[in-house]
């Protein structure tokens, strides 16, 4: 990604997009007063989370238990419901579906690659799908402290080994048959990815003719297999973005506000919620509603317009997709792919 000496003033940035995860659930009802467990309570906190600023809804689902659903059921119930009650919302789905262990002691595993495969057919379809690239380590715990997991099922023992010990089962075929299906049923995936490796990892897929469209993109910068919040890491990862990529930070904890006031004055993306963060400071509880209005705050004090529904579908093209793989590495602004014979370094395509 490229600035220039004006990109940081307001009126030359994109309208800020704010992408909300406010169903966490990896947490119990008893973590936090802001969990929503029935589904007219879920459809009240995306109401909720849209008229205090948010464009994009993260969407996980509960059952009447409280626990994660697994269901693809009721995501369908959930999402016929929701393009009722937020219609102008991009309503992003959650890759992993729900990544919390069944019961303490079992690991916290995402489901099977013919399970989420299947979110390809969810009914009415999402926006988008979130997709992870490459099988990693995803120890959430490694950036946490005992504070952060205090009064959460997370800071039992037997839960807190399990989410230790999670990994991203995400490999080649997989990816692969997902963007297809993907694709296909005219769902945009976004790309949750912890590191440049993961982003040249996309690169070759679409060099390869595995995805043709718009490159929207996380930094998810959680640590335990992906990078940390460190801004040297941020940078780096933003350095190797093409021009034509939307880019969001994601943090973990109370390392979400820096990230995201960073992301509000870079003219990037911002990602808030109890998903990624429960704790306004040490002891204190903030509520996904709250982590929006503190962003629009931040914005505002920066003069940086806030995203309308309407803009955060344009700014992350939903309507777009690319017939082939040398228009879409235009579009994107890669150089083109080498043609055989041709030596030395190869432009970016005019």
């Amino acid at each position: 990604m490229q600035f220039l000496d004006d990109s940081l003033l307001p009126e030359n940035q994109e309208k800020l997009v704010i992408q909300v995860a406010p169903f966490g659930p990896q947490y119990l009802p008893e973590d936090s007063s802001d969990i929503a467990v029935t589904m007219d309570q879920q459809i009240q906190k995306a109401v909720d989370c849209w008229n205090a600023g948010a464009t994009v809804l993260h969407v996980h689902v509960r059952e009447d238990d409280g626990k994660g659903s697994k269901r693809l059921s009721k995501f369908n119930e959930m999402l016929a419901r929701l393009r009722e009650a937020v219609p102008e919302m991009v309503l992003q789905v959650g890759g992993s579906i729900s990544f919390a262990p069944e019961s303490e002691g079992e690991a916290a595993e995402w489901l099977d690659d013919d399970t989420r495969h299947m979110l390809a057919q969810l009914d009415p379809k999402p926006d988008q799908v979130t997709i992870a690239i490459n099988t990693n380590q995803m120890n959430v715990t490694e950036l946490l402290s005992p504070a952060d997991c205090e009064g959460t099922i997370i800071g039992r023992p037997a839960v807190f080994k399990a989410y230790k010990e999670m990994t991203i089962p995400s490999g080649p075929a997989f990816v692969e048959e997902h963007l297809r299906r993907l694709q296909t049923a005219g769902i945009q995936p976004h790309f949750m990815l912890g590191d440049v490796g993961q982003l040249e990892s996309v690169e070759r897929l679409i060099r390869r003719g595995h995805y043709c469209g718009p490159l929207i993109l996380n930094w998810v910068a959680i640590g335990g297999g992906a990078d940390g919040p460190n801004p040297r890491n941020m940078m780096e990862f933003v350095n190797r973005c093409p021009d034509g990529a939307v880019l969001t930070l994601e943090g973990l904890m109370r390392n979400c506000l820096p990230l995201n006031t960073l992301a509000i004055a870079m003219g990037l993306h911002v990602r808030v919620g109890i998903e990624d963060n429960l704790w306004r400071r040490p002891g204190e509880r903030i509520s996904s509603v709250e982590q929006i209005e503190q962003v629009v705050r931040i914005a505002r004090e920066l003069d940086r317009d806030i995203a309308t529904g309407q803009d955060a579908r344009r700014i992350y093209k939903l309507d777009e997709h690319y017939g082939n793989t040398d228009a879409t590495l235009a579009k994107l602004g890669y150089p083109p792919n080498r043609k055989p014979g041709q030596r030395g370094l190869i432009p970016q395509a005019a």
